[in-house]
This record gives structure tokens, sequence and C-alpha cells, in this order.
């Protein structure tokens, strides 16, 4: 089994400039926990739902805002995201991909072709998803 197998193709992506809200919009939208930051159609960087909820106050858009919490919903895609982008190849195994994950201490992968274009994503939720689908293929008493 490859990553290519695995990978989700459907990428939900913003551009550079995006408001942090936008970014919020697409989470809820698409249930995902994973932005892709790109720029003409190449990756710069990747935001996760928890750099989201670091940089947005609680208090934005509630009764105690004030103009301090309401500021922090004007940042922009490219100051929230990761930009050592951390990636893989679709030919590659899920047990590769693990290790990558835990190596770095992130969720989510990119996965690009050798000529860096995106063509998925990979995340801990979808390898699990792989391994408990393959032991549930197993027989019983294995």
């Amino acid at each position: 089994m490859t990553i290519a197998e695995l990978m989700s193709r459907r990428l939900v992506c913003v551009d550079l400039d995006a408001p942090v809200t936008r970014v919020q919009e697409l989470f809820a939208d698409h249930h995902c926990h994973h932005v892709l930051v790109v720029e003409r159609g190449r990756l710069r960087g990747v935001i996760s739902d928890r750099d989201v909820l670091r940089a947005v106050s609680c208090f934005a858009g509630s009764l105690a805002e004030q103009r301090r919490d309401e500021a922090t919903t004007k940042t922009k895609a490219h100051q929230l995201m990761a930009r050592r982008i951390v990636a893989i190849l679709p030919d590659a195994t899920p047990d590769e991909a693990a290790r990558v994950l835990l190596e770095n201490g992130i969720s989510c992968l990119p996965v690009l072709d050798d000529s860096g274009h995106l063509l998925g994503v990979i995340t801990w939720r979808d390898l699990l998803r792989a391994l408990v689908g393959a032991a549930e293929s197993l027989p019983r008493g294995l």
C-alpha cells in the first residue's frame, strides 16, 4: 500500500493574504483540520486548526471583545502558516509517513510529486483508518 492510495485528493487551499476568518470558514465548511497555503499553484505553507486557536483571541466575536481581540481576526494566512514544509512522495509507505509525522511533531503531510506539485494530503487520521481497515481484514485469531 502506498500513500497515493490513502491520501485525500480533496485539497482545501487559501492564498497567502487570506484572512484568518476565511481559514476558519474553510475548517467549518470542509470539516478539516489543515488548510494549505498556495501561491501561483505552489505550496508555500500549512495552517492547522491549532495554529488558528493560538493566533485568534478567544474573546473575538464575543461580548467581552476588545479592540486588541478584534485585531487578531485580521491576521493573514502567511502570518500563521508553518513555512517549513515537510512533505512526502506518493510512492512512500504508510510506515514512512507515520515516521515523518512523529519525527517532526506534525499531523499532516502534503503529498508532492518529484517536481514539487501538490497531489494530495495525508494525515495521521488517514493512517489510522488504513491500520484499522487492515486489522479488520485479518482472520480472527491472528
